[in-house]
């Protein structure tokens, strides 16, 4: 499984700046690229109570046609966020979209400091099966609590991707966060961040992408980068053969699982 993190600034509420910017990496994606990655809510970046109503997109909106457009061509799939309207509900959303159409559709569950009262938490977590890779999704502040981490890999993750907005001074956080989920659950996990200036921030950076066994296998910079990192999915196996973590926990997780005919597999939040 080949993945291209694309390390990116954005501009909130400058839509078309930022869907550009996509479009035009999407583009020049390798060749042999399975996925490609954008920071969190890249799309529409981070609105406010005066400009959510007006820019906020649903899933079906022009913006996510245009990406799913581009992914058919390029026949990769696409990991990409935005701030959601659904009717008169607002969620910081992220999507798995393959060239067959959104894959998966994940609603931030844990909202970080200045989201309440803006959006709305999600209430499920889901993975998808993708090119024989069973994949789940996660959002910033979601990584700094193991039990969502912890029901992707209930549901068969073996691949968790991470859409990031994170800032300084917390860059250190997600660092630790992303390689002790990763580790705690034998599962890769991959991680994009945003860099540049946002409303009075500076955001991290610090993609990455980390192995079963918690081991970094690539680290980026606080600048604009891309970086291709190919996975050895094989080496999962190893990962679990002297220990399997999910198989010897003893506390087990509280909520509902759901199976869908397409494939995709949910664990509802009680």
């Amino acid at each position: 499984m080949k993945l291209e993190l694309v390390q990116l600034a954005g501009r909130d509420g400058d839509v078309a700046y930022n869907m550009e910017r996509a479009l035009r990496a999407i583009a020049d994606s390798a060749p042999d690229t399975d996925i490609v990655m954008f920071p969190e809510a890249y799309l529409t970046g981070f609105l406010n109570h005066e400009n959510i109503g007006r820019l906020a997109e649903p899933v079906s909106g022009s913006s996510v046609q245009a990406i799913c457009a581009a992914a058919r061509e390029r026949d990769i799939a696409v990991v990409v966020g935005l701030i959601e309207c659904d009717g008169e509900r607002f969620y910081n959303t992220t999507l798995f979209i393959t060239p067959e159409g959104v894959a998966l559709s994940y609603r931030k569950t844990h909202l970080w400091v200045g989201e309440p009262g803006l959006v709305l938490p999600g209430d499920r977590f889901s993975t998808v099966q993708w090119r024989g890779v069973r994949i789940g999704l996660l959002i910033c502040y979601d990584i700094e609590f193991p039990e969502g981490a912890c029901a992707l890999a209930a549901l068969g993750a073996e691949l968790i991707l991470i859409t990031d907005g994170n800032m300084e001074p917390y860059g250190h956080v997600h660092h630790t966060a992303v390689a002790a989920r990763a580790q705690e659950n034998q599962v890769f996990a991959a991680m994009v961040n945003r860099v540049g200036q946002g409303d009075g921030e500076v955001f991290a950076g610090g993609s990455s992408v980390v192995d079963p066994f918690g081991q970094r296998l690539f680290e980026a910079g606080a600048q604009e980068c891309r970086h291709v990192v190919e996975l050895d999915m094989t080496r999962i196996a190893p990962a679990r053969a002297l220990y399997d973590y999910r198989k010897e926990k003893r506390l087990p997780l509280h909520g509902t699982l759901n199976e869908h005919a397409d494939g995709r597999r949910e664990w509802l939040i009680p």
